[in-house]
This record gives C-alpha cells, structure tokens and sequence, in this order.
C-alpha cells in the first residue's frame, strides 16, 4: 500500500469541484490524490509537497487521500472505522471542522459541537461522538487536563457518596 508520497504537483482539481485532488509527480508518475481544500488552497503548481496518504482499495476504484499532517491521517482513519462513514464522508467532516475541534467535541461527548457544523446532521454528529469516544479517550492528554480529570472524578465519586 502507499502510506506516504514525496513529489511536485503537477496539477489540482478547481476549488469549486466537490472531490479537489492535486496530481502528485513522483519520479515521472503521476499520483491522483484527494486532498482537503485548505491544502488545495494552498497548493502551488510546482511546489514540492510530502503527504501523508491512505489508499482506499475497492472492487472498481485505487483512491488515494493525502493529508500534510500524520494527525488528519489518523484522524480520517478513525472516522473511516465508523458504520456508514467511508473515505469520503470522512474527509467531508475534516473539510468542515478542524481535528482539534472534532477531538474536543468526542472527548466531551458533546454531539451538539459537531452538529454544528454544516453538512453534518444529528444523527452523524451522535455516531462519530459515541464510536470515537472509547477510541481517542486514550490520546495525549497536557497535565494541566489529567489533574483537572482527576480532581473532577475525586469530586464527582464524593458526591455519589453523599446521595
């Protein structure tokens, strides 16, 4: 599987296309990847880019998803685990929210943050929320965060005593 590409971009897809995907030059081979629009936004013809890609194999189609950062991939991978949410769905959703916001909305367990953004109904919002919970809860987290959990969790245990 191609898991990373290295090369000049050749050409992009308009911005205004629903699909936007540069044509990345790797040694004369031309690679067709599907990229988020702020990336396509800046993408320059000619500029030398390094994704990080993840190739979807199915009966009739090789795509291929690039992302500059190892997070967007990952990120996208998880969502792609969920029932009903293929490659892309999932990079509709990075299109429409950062990762940071997607990541603080599922560790909160706050559906309503992601239903807030445009294109993604109640019912999406709800799924991501409850099928990543359990898969992102173990992501990194600053001290500052994991002092303040534990004091809430001491609190909260504290009051479940009291009744």
């Amino acid at each position: 599987m191609i898991a990373y590409l290295r090369g000049a971009i050749h050409s992009k897809s308009s911005v205004l296309k629903k699909d936007g995907f540069v044509v990345v030059d790797v040694n004369g081979v031309g690679y067709k990847v599907y990229v988020l629009n702020k990336f396509l936004n800046n993408a320059v013809i000619g500029q030398e880019v390094q994704l990080f890609i993840y190739t979807q194999v199915a009966e009739t189609a090789l795509d291929l998803y690039g992302f500059a950062e190892k997070e967007g991939l990952e990120f996208f991978e998880l969502l792609i685990t969920l029932q009903g949410i293929g490659p892309r769905s999932a990079l509709d959703i990075l299109q429409k929210a950062k990762v940071e916001d997607l990541r603080q909305g599922i560790l909160t367990g706050n559906h309503e943050v992601l239903s807030k953004i445009s294109g993604i109904g109640p019912k999406t919002a709800e799924k991501v929320v409850t099928g990543l919970k359990n898969k992102i809860g173990g992501l990194e987290q600053t001290a500052a965060q994991q002092s303040w959990n534990d004091s809430f969790g001491d609190a909260l245990e504290a009051l479940i005593s009291l009744g």
